[in-house]
């Protein structure tokens, strides 16, 4: 019974992490490719369907698609069944009801996006971010307030938790948070995400119905209000968020300066000098957060716990940043044609990839600096923990190096940057996600060394070893991992190395 119980985790765990992957690329392209080639103004004006006939069909198509994978797994859930150990009532169903309201939840989620998005790559990209705030970053106020004395606060961080199917699945799976020891909450997850679930649903469907509408197909972007016609606490705010003048000429390219980095910070969304001013001051102001976090959950939950939480929000960040900037670096400038003005240029294939990963790189940095902060604090209350911790930044940053250096070589091997979007994020959370999901089954499924020698591949496992936390602390993940990343580092910045002097020849 025990073992029938771990393998049905390793299933539960499996197909959600499965249906988070495989599925928003389907409903997220749907509508902004239909509106892109023009066949949806086509749809509108020129049939008589109605919105709600072609909202319906897009959806029951994308819900047939994933009602094949629930179908392909009852073997599974029913040899676990008979194996003993697992309640059909108690575990089986419920955790089908789940997936099911998930599966709604992303379909209805991604047809929104496609409803809002002006392109295809940035649909995906909104699609899996909002993905995994939902799914990751929703459960982490819970995990700050979580102990202390009852009040709306504590209350409301634990209905945003019961966004986020994960809670519902491990209760369901009779098993605690990964983030620490003795983070079980109370029961009625399920029910609380089922709610949750059933309203953001209806509102999803009302709001991509009123977009399908045909007034929306041609009409323009408001023109807005210029900074003198609005109310003093406006241009207040303004001035403190438009800290370099917009309006102001761009400097000359210095000597030693790389002329595709600066292109790349000119043309990029949020690239030029005042979104960057602005991205440091939001840094600045999570990092002020981040020590208080800090402080006042080691003082309840210990060090090692408020520090494993800081680095799964940490990793998340890195998971939902990293693949959006890197897989466009390459395929965006196919795309768009900007390519063949690169191989007109003096440039090399070296300068060319430098500027590229340097505009990249920048931004990650300036990023990365506002969880410093609360390390510093976790090292000035236990300065044993400096040697810790300096090898968890060390595994953020070569997990930042690796990351882009792997997403931007996927870049390269596509013409469009929807399918080197995708791909990224698939083979990213499949490589991070399914070394869990062996993690998951230990002791069942897998013996020690077998999960021992998978989690070495995986940063976030390495950087929880790191700091100590339950269940990680006991597999020697160090140095093996470090060592793993920087070959893949290299294998990976060769390949992309080779693709691009390919491409750079002449055709």
């Amino acid at each position: 019974g025990a073992q029938a119980q771990q393998v049905f985790r390793l299933f539960g765990y499996g197909f959600l992490m499965i249906i988070l992957v495989l599925l928003p690329a389907f409903p997220s392209t749907s509508l902004v490719r239909e509106r892109n080639r023009g066949t949806l103004a086509l749809l509108l004006l020129n049939t008589p369907l109605s919105p709600w006939s072609i909202y319906a069909g897009k959806l029951l198509g994308c819900l047939a698609f994933t009602a094949l994978l629930l179908t392909a797994s009852l073997p599974a859930a029913a040899a676990c069944h008979a194996h003993g150990g697992v309640s059909l009532r108690g575990q089986i169903v419920p955790l089908y009801a789940v997936l099911r309201l998930l599966l709604l939840e992303v379909v209805v989620l991604g047809l929104l996006v496609s409803s809002v998005a002006r392109s295809v790559e940035s649909s995906l990209r909104l699609t899996y971010g909002l993905l995994l705030v939902l799914c990751v970053l929703s459960p982490g106020p819970h995990q700050f307030l979580q102990g202390g004395s009852p009040g709306r606060l504590v209350t409301c961080a634990e209905w945003t938790r019961c966004l986020s199917p994960i809670p519902s699945v491990m209760e369901i799976l009779h098993q605690s948070d990964a983030a620490g020891p003795g983070l079980k909450s109370a029961r009625g997850t399920p029910l609380r995400f089922a709610l949750l679930t059933l309203a953001g649903v209806l509102i999803g469907v009302v709001a991509t119905i009123r977009r399908l509408s045909p007034v929306h197909l041609e009409r323009s972007r408001p023109a807005g209000v210029i900074t003198d016609d609005q109310n003093s606490r406006t241009r207040l705010l303004r001035r403190l968020l438009y800290l370099v003048d917009p309006q102001s000429r761009s400097g000359l390219i210095g000597p030693w300066t790389s002329a595709v980095m600066v292109k790349e910070f000119r043309n990029r969304q949020f690239g030029r000098a005042q979104w960057l001013a602005r991205l440091m001051a939001v840094c600045a102001i999570a990092s002020l957060g981040l020590t208080y976090a800090a402080t006042s959950g080691t003082l309840d939950g210990g060090v090692e716990t408020i520090g494993g939480i800081m680095v799964l929000l940490q990793f998340s960040l890195i998971c939902l940043l990293v693949p959006s900037l890197g897989s466009v670096l390459v395929s965006g400038e196919r795309e768009s044609g900007g390519w063949a003005l690169l191989q007109m240029t003096p440039l090399s294939t070296w300068q060319i990839l430098c500027g590229k990963l340097l505009s990249a790189g920048w931004t990650l940095v300036l990023i990365l600096l506002a969880t410093i902060p609360g390390y510093l604090v976790m090292i000035w209350i236990q300065p044993e923990l400096t040697q810790r911790i300096t090898g968890v930044v060390l595994s953020v940053v070569l997990t930042v190096v690796g990351t882009l250096l792997y997403s931007a070589a996927v870049s390269s091997f596509f013409a469009t940057t929807a399918p080197a979007t995708v791909t990224s994020y698939a083979l990213l959370i499949l490589a991070w996600g399914g070394s869990l999901v062996v993690w998951l089954g230990r002791e069942a499924t897998f013996g020690r060394g077998t999960v021992e020698a998978v989690l070495r591949v995986n940063p976030l496992a390495a950087a929880l070893s790191l700091m100590g936390v339950a269940d990680f602390g006991q597999y020697r993940l160090m140095p093996y991992h470090w060592w793993f990343s920087g070959s893949c580092s290299a294998c990976c910045l060769a390949a992309m190395w080779y693709q691009t002097w390919r491409l750079k020849q002449p055709q």
